[in-house]
């Protein structure tokens, strides 16, 4: 391990998650303003509630106080989000909506940075009350038993790739973070409702391990069968501890992401990914650090330090290969492609597994006030 590399990307993570955290309470995915941020790459100066929860449980790890004026941010600004209880796909820092499409997880993710933050004492998550409430009644209300009222999209925002609730299918990463955090909402405010669609989203959860296949789908319900290997099937393990990391449908697909989707060592969000955050997009996208970070943690919480050692060094010798510096970015390419960089959710990840690790120092711990 490079211990000073890894210090010295604490440190920037630290000013990456200042730079992102707005004085209004906004935390964008990337601030464009500053010089850092490259003239090619597309705009992300915007707020997805799913990357800044990412962003705040980290934050907390190394003692960045971002979070309460970010819980202060979503209990006001975004919009519609008072009347219809549902967040959707991104915001400006104003709070106007700037995507449109539904995205159930991020509601249940930021159930979870809520109570990541408020653990130690969940009593003093009830400052939240209203927020938890909206976010929880939100998520229970919209779901149908076996599938979400609304068509709906999941984290990587594929506009073609919606459900259906004529077909009764589902995200199974979205399942896994709303039924996380309405089983997390209930244990800050007690709510039989929110524990029976949770139970409900679990089930259909064991619904998507495809026995055909021998792996969980990503998309599965009435005929509609995705053979897609996505790796944001991770989030099942964690953070959401729907499924054990030694759990055989689990095993069996790690089993099938190293197999398709991790390319000379970087992992890609899911096969024939065109996207790459600058241009057309036509070479194909590149490998994501989250998504190498997210390995990291799977295999640290499967008993394997040796895969867990290899997913976390390769983004690491990758940014000094590719002049990084300490920024580490959207995705890494094999050619001359830089996309988006620093991504505020990359260094949340990098935190989260390195924590993970025992890779941080009681010093940089969590502050209180």
């Amino acid at each position: 391990m490079n211990q000073q590399k890894i210090q010295q990307l604490i440190q920037s993570s630290k000013q990456v998650f200042r730079d992102c955290s707005l004085p209004n309470g906004a935390i964008i995915a990337a601030n464009t303003d500053l010089p850092y941020y490259p003239k090619r790459a597309a705009n992300y100066h915007f707020v997805w509630p799913r990357d800044a929860s990412y962003v705040c449980v980290a934050a907390q790890k190394i003692g960045v106080e971002i979070q309460e004026n970010f819980f202060d941010w979503l209990e006001d600004r975004p919009e519609r989000f008072k009347k219809e209880s549902l967040l959707f796909q991104n915001y400006a820092p104003n709070g106007l909506m700037s995507g449109g499409s539904f995205q159930p997880d991020q509601a249940g993710t930021v159930l979870w940075a809520i109570h990541e933050y408020y653990k130690d004492d969940l009593s003093k998550a009830m400052k939240y009350e209203t927020l938890i409430r909206r976010l929880a009644d939100g998520l229970a209300n919209d779901w149908q038993e076996t599938h979400f009222f609304h068509h709906t999209v999941d984290l990587w925002e594929e506009g073609k790739r919606r459900t259906s609730s004529v077909y009764e299918n589902n995200h199974t990463y979205s399942l896994a973070a709303c039924a996380r955090g309405l089983l997390l909402a209930n244990n800050i405010i007690r709510n039989d409702i929110w524990c029976k669609k949770a139970e409900e989203m679990k089930k259909r959860i064991d619904f998507a391990y495809y026995e055909k296949a021998g792996r969980f789908l990503r998309n599965r319900g009435k005929n509609v069968t995705d053979w897609n290997v996505d790796a944001s099937l991770l989030g099942l393990v964690w953070p959401f501890e729907i499924i054990k990391p030694d759990d055989e449908r689990m095993v069996n697909t790690v089993k099938k992401i190293e197999e398709e989707i991790v390319i000379d060592g970087g992992v890609h969000r899911y096969e024939n990914d065109y996207y790459d955050g600058e241009g057309s997009g036509q070479e194909g996208g590149g490998a994501w650090p989250i998504l190498n970070f997210w390995m990291s943690i799977y295999w640290t919480l499967a008993g394997n330090k040796e895969k867990a050692e290899k997913y976390f060094n390769w983004v690491l010798n990758k940014l000094d290969e590719d002049n990084y510096g300490n920024y580490i970015p959207e995705q890494i390419f094999e050619d001359n492609r830089r996309g988006v960089y620093p991504l505020a959710w990359s260094h949340a990840m990098f935190i989260l597994a390195a924590e993970k690790m025992n890779l941080i120092p009681n010093e940089t711990g969590p502050a209180r006030q």
